[in-house]
């Protein structure tokens, strides 16, 4: 079995093509390749931790459906767009605002939003999140797992860290680390 991360499919909203300029001729068309790609990246034994802003508009009522259609056992960390309509649905194996998870060894704090600091911080551990569709700077150890940052897949914690990795090699803007 292997973990998962992802956020902010924004499943129905057609305000995502435009907002957040994605590459895709209409919403249903978004909606299919993000199906695909999960499905193509998840396995039926593997568990997804979706970070939030699972759907909007209309597709809420059609999200058992879409839920359905997903590969994995999928967890819900509640996001800013994430009602009752969303939360309720049978096809989550567990609903919370936010999780903490130690995976192979590596500290995780999952919340929708991007903190400032976290529990465990200064002991290595990393904050995974969404809500600023890979266009807020990253702090050290921290990730934005959302769809627009990672080719509207899921990703598993070995790229997380391999682009946190890379991060760290890269010098910062003036040529400091």
């Amino acid at each position: 079995m292997a973990v998962f991360f992802t956020s902010d499919t924004h499943f129905g909203h057609g305000g995502a093509l435009g907002l957040y300029g994605r590459p895709f001729a209409s919403i249903a068309a978004m909606d299919a390749a993000m199906v695909e790609r999960w499905n193509a990246t998840v396995g039926p034994e593997d568990e997804v931790w979706h970070l939030g802003d699972v759907a909007l508009g209309r597709a809420v009522a059609g999200l058992e459906k879409t839920l359905a259609g997903l590969a994995g056992r999928k967890h819900l960390v509640t996001g800013n767009n994430d009602g009752t309509g969303t939360t309720a649905l049978p096809g989550w194996a567990s609903v919370q605002p936010y999780a903490e998870l130690d995976l192979e060894g590596t500290g995780l704090v999952l919340c929708h939003y991007p903190f400032r600091s976290w529990r465990n911080m200064q002991r290595g551990w990393l904050n995974l999140h969404g809500h600023s569709h890979g266009r807020l700077a990253p702090m050290p150890r921290q990730v934005d797992v959302g769809v627009d940052a990672w080719d509207f897949r899921p990703v598993p914690l070995a790229e997380i860290l391999a682009r946190l990795a890379a991060r760290r090699r890269r010098p910062a803007a003036g040529g400091q680390r």
